[in-house]
C-alpha cells in the first residue's frame, strides 16, 4: 500500500465530495480547512497524486481539472462519526453502486506496519493455540460461537443479551419476552459457524456456491428467500442504493470472486469479502451476517484467527459501513477489522 501524506489526504478530502475541480479550487478548499499551502505546492502534490493513481487528470492548460479515482476513494481518511452526523440526504456521498471499486481491491489494502502487526498477532495466536487439549479447544470454540452469535445478531438489532445467548446455545432455552425470530437468528449463526469450521478448505476462495450455502444457514426459518435477490433493497440510515438487477448482482459476485482470488493477502481477502458483500447486498436479507461469516470462513481457511466482534461498538460498525457505502473509503472499517483481529488473536485459542 502506498504512503499518502497529510497534504494529499486533505486534497482527497476535497475531491471525495464529488465532481471535478481546478487546482485553484482545490487550493481554496484546502485553505478553508486550515492548511496554509500555496497554489504551487498544491499543483506539485496533484502531479504526484496523478502518478500514484489517487486522482485522475482531465483536460489541458487552464482547462485542467482533477477528480478522485476509485483507488483514491478507498484510501481517503474520513471520520465516520463526523460524516454520519449529517442527515443522510445532506451528505456528499454517492447514491449508486460504484462499478470501479471491486477491481481496485486486487491491490494490497494494508500498510507495511499494519500487515506486520497482523502477522505478529497471528504468530502469537498460533503459538498459544498449538498444544491446547481437545477439551480446552471445545470450550474455546463454544465461547467464540456464543460471542460471535450474540454480537453479530446485536449489530442487526437483536435484543438478546450475552447471557441469554449462552443459555440458548448451550441449553436450548429461549429468553422470555423475545421473539422466536431472535432465537432463530442466533442459532443460525451457530450452525453457520460450525459449518465453515468443519469445511475450512471450501472457503479458501469465495464463490456463488459457498456463499449461497452460507446464506441459507443464516436465514433458515426467518422467512427470507434464498438465492440472489430480484428486487431493489434500501439501507436504513443511508442514501446508497445497491444494484437492483439480478444479472448485475451475479456479475458483481463473480467479479468479487476473481478479485479475492487475485489478491494474495489472506487478511485482505477477508476484509474484501466483509466490505464487498455488504456493498453488493446480493440477497434480500442477511447480507451483513453473510459477510461476517464469510470473512471468518476465509480467515480460518488460511489458519488465521476468526473474529467474534465482541468488543466492537455496534454504532461504530454501522457508521464505518455507511462511510464505505457512500464514499467507498475503507479506512474507518479497516481500523475496526484490525482492532477486532487483534482482539480475537489475543482472546481465543482455536486450532
Amino acid at each position: 500500500m502506498i504512503k499518502i501524506t497529510q497534504k494529499q489526504q486533505k486534497i482527497l478530502a476535497v475531491l471525495i465530495k464529488g465532481g471535478s475541480f481546478a487546482s485553484s479550487q482545490i487550493n481554496e478548499e484546502v485553505l478553508k480547512n486550515g492548511e496554509d499551502v500555496s497554489l504551487v505546492t498544491i499543483k506539485r502534490e496533484l502531479s504526484k497524486m496523478v502518478n500514484l493513481k489517487l486522482i485522475a487528470k482531465q483536460g489541458f492548460g487552464p482547462a485542467t481539472n482533477y477528480q478522485i479515482s476509485a483507488y483514491g476513494r478507498i484510501n481517503t481518511e474520513l471520520e465516520a462519526r463526523v460524516y454520519c452526523a449529517t442527515e443522510p440526504d445532506n451528505r456528499h456521498g454517492q447514491t449508486k453502486y460504484n462499478f470501479e471499486i471491486l477491481p481496485v481491491f486486487a491491490f494490497d489494502l494494508f500498510s507495511s506496519d499494519e500487515l506486520k502487526n497482523l502477522k505478529t498477532e497471528t504468530m502469537n495466536y498460533n503459538k498459544r493455540s498449538k498444544n491446547i487439549s481437545e477439551t480446552l479447544e471445545k470450550k474455546e470454540l463454544e465461547r467464540l460461537v456464543i460471542e460471535l452469535s450474540w454480537k453479530s445478531s446485536k449489530i442487526e438489532g437483536n435484543t438478546y443479551t450475552l447471557l441469554d445467548t449462552e443459555k440458548l446455545i448451550l441449553e436450548n432455552k429461549e429468553a422470555v419476552g423475545h421473539s422466536k425470530n431472535e432465537a432463530q437468528m442466533i442459532l443460525n449463526h451457530k450452525d453457520a459457524f460450525n459449518f465453515v469450521f468443519s469445511n475450512k478448505k471450501k472457503f479458501r476462495s469465495l464463490n456463488l456456491s459457498n456463499l449461497e450455502q452460507l446464506h441459507k444457514l443464516l436465514v433458515k426459518g426467518l422467512d427470507v428467500g434464498f438465492g440472489l435477490r430480484k428486487k431493489p433493497v434500501g439501507i436504513l440510515g443511508s442514501k446508497y442504493r445497491p444494484l437492483d438487477n439480478v444479472y448485475q448482482i451475479e456479475d458483481a459476485i463473480k467479479l468479487l470472486s476473481k478479485v479475492i482470488a487475485k489478491n494474495k493477502n489472506p487478511y485482505a481477502k477477508a476484509l474484501i469479502s466483509l466490505l464487498s458483500l455488504s456493498y453488493v447486498q446480493p440477497f434480500e436479507d442477511g447480507n451483513k451476517r453473510a459477510s461476517r461469516l464469510m470473512c471468518n470462513a476465509i480467515l480460518m481457511a488460511y489458519g488465521l484467527a476468526p473474529l467474534s466482534y465482541r468488543s466492537v461498538n455496534e454504532n461504530d460498525y454501522r457508521e464505518a459501513m455507511i462511510v464505505f457505502y457512500e464514499t467507498n473509503s475503507i479506512i474507518p472499517f479497516k481500523k475496526i477489522f484490525i482492532e477486532q483481529y487483534i482482539f480475537a488473536a489475543q482472546n481465543y485459542l482455536i486450532k
